[in-house]
């Protein structure tokens, strides 16, 4: 029940790519949804990825098959309902005399190819490292690999259009709103909230803890002990000016049996990642650290002709994961896979726990979700998810170019550029941001790279960005690009527009 009385069959913490997720399948199927995050909407681990849809070659290993399988399944399928923000990308393994030895590679990656139903994305094949231009950036001693495809996704715009069709589906997604007690009352969930607007009572049906690394926390709150227990692992990444010239990525082996990516990032730089180590800080307090920067650079220089040095460093960022403490002994032997916990006593509201998973089977853990939930709600509907696109997504998804073309052939005035990148970002709902535009002059304010009022206002009024670092960090990666003077121009003109009545 909130103001006005209403009773949500489900109410969710957490507005992470799990949150977000359940959220948006449970509005679809019929049910009346609440969610609350804390902060920002992707504000936490599901900004912090390494931005890829893939099945998880290294989980080969550790025998996660039902893992790997679902994973790999969701790539085709997350690649056709949201074809602008995900995409395939081929990866380069070269093979490191002394590591894991090519027979093993070749099985890895033969599984990989017949595990998960792979229909579009195209299959392995073996490089001559001396003749493929792969070869060029890598040290001349490598003289073999093998190439694969995975997906990549702009993780945290998953997230905000998850909530975005979660809300247009029915869904309240109160973000910066924080659950500060939840107590079971008649068969519902007595839910206090804390935001700046002022506090609100909101009863529930049930309740979903998909807090991630503030998991425990909540249940804290709620003074209720889930038999499931969380390792939190930190993972970090670099960014550097772009190392190479061709589009490809490059998933290394390292010595201490973890791997490294070489992804090309937003145009003019180079991702490297992740870190696997435990954490044990707050989890809004995690950062890079000199250790990993450096770990992560001397991981790149093994392969790459030209050194990688912390110096060249020009962002970096960290995330940590909450995963099931399955009690594996290094961080990075810890399953990715999923544990839903259900607390039901007798004749209470529901409280269902979420604990581990990967942004690649986000979809797949909330359908498990209602599924377990189930006795406890109204009927729902039928799963959706994998067919509805989201918002945007509604093209072919190999008809981004000829997304493109209809976006410069619309607004023939305004930058090639610009439309591409909108593209990229909005899929087709780039013209609904666009319109009645006929030339720049008509976007109102610039603040650096593109970045004009006319995108500031959407992003505020429908995907509920509040400050400079949701529009620049979040609901895109222009942080990269835009001095801190126009950083701090943006700042001032989104309080503004945020005081106007």
């Amino acid at each position: 029940m909130d103001g006005t009385g209403h009773i949500f069959d489900l109410a969710i913490v957490g507005g992470g790519v799990n949150g977000c997720g359940i959220a948006r399948d449970a509005a679809g199927r019929g049910l009346s949804v609440v969610l609350f995050e804390k902060s920002d909407l992707a504000s936490g681990t599901s900004s912090a990825s390494t931005k890829l849809i893939h099945g998880g070659l290294r989980y080969l290993e550790h025998y996660e098959f039902r893992l790997v399988r679902e994973a790999l399944a969701e790539r085709e399928v997350l690649w056709g309902i949201a074809p602008h923000i995900v995409w395939p990308l081929r990866f380069v393994l070269p093979h490191h005399p002394g590591l894991r030895p090519a027979w093993l590679l070749r099985l890895g990656l033969w599984l990989y190819d017949h595990l998960g139903g792979r229909r579009l994305l195209p299959p392995t094949r073996t490089l001559d490292l001396t003749r493929d231009p792969a070869g060029a950036p890598l040290r001349a001693d490598l003289k073999r690999g093998f190439e694969y495809s995975d997906c990549w996704v702009e993780d945290s715009r998953l997230v905000v259009l998850n909530a975005r069709d979660a809300a247009e589906r029915g869904a309240s997604i109160r973000p910066r709103t924080r659950v500060a007690a939840a107590v079971r009352e008649g068969g519902l969930w007595a839910i206090t909230t804390e935001a700046a607007g002022g506090g609100d009572l909101v009863r529930a049906r049930a309740l979903v803890d998909a807090a991630g690394p503030w998991a425990g926390q909540v249940l804290d709150t709620l003074k209720v002990d889930l038999p499931a227990r969380v390792r939190l692992v930190q993972g970090s990444h670099v960014v550097v000016p772009r190392l190479y010239a061709h589009d490809r990525s490059y998933i290394f082996q390292n010595a201490d049996g973890r791997i490294v990516f070489a992804i090309p990032y937003e145009g003019d730089f180079t991702l490297i990642g992740t870190t696997d180590r435990d954490y044990e800080g707050r989890p809004e307090d995690v950062k890079a650290s000199p250790e990993e920067i450096a770990y992560l650079c001397a991981a790149a220089s093994e392969y790459f002709l030209l050194p990688v040095r912390p110096e060249q460093v020009v962002w970096t960022y960290s995330g940590v994961r909450a995963l099931f403490d399955d009690g594996a002994g290094k961080a990075q032997e810890a399953t990715r896979d999923y544990v839903l916990t259900l607390d039901a006593p007798q004749g209470q509201a529901p409280l269902l726990g979420v604990f581990g998973g990967k942004i690649t089977t986000y979809r797949r853990l909330a359908e498990a979700a209602l599924e377990k939930l189930a006795p406890h709600l109204p009927v729902m509907g039928a799963p959706f998810t994998g067919r509805a696109p989201l918002p945007g997504g509604d093209f072919q998804r190999q008809g981004f170019d000829d997304l493109v073309r209809r976006l410069r052939v619309a607004f023939p005035a305004l930058d090639p550029a610009l439309l591409r990148r909108l593209a990229r970002a909005y899929g087709t709902r780039a013209f609904r941001l666009l319109k009645g535009v006929a030339d720049e002059d008509d976007l109102g304010d610039w603040f650096g790279a593109h970045l004009s009022a006319r995108e500031v206002d959407y992003l505020m009024d429908h995907e509920w960005a509040a400050t400079a670092d949701d529009v620049l960090w979040r609901r895109s990666r222009l942080g990269l690009q835009l001095t801190l003077n126009e950083a701090a121009a943006l700042e001032a003109y989104m309080a503004i527009r945020r005081n106007m009545p």
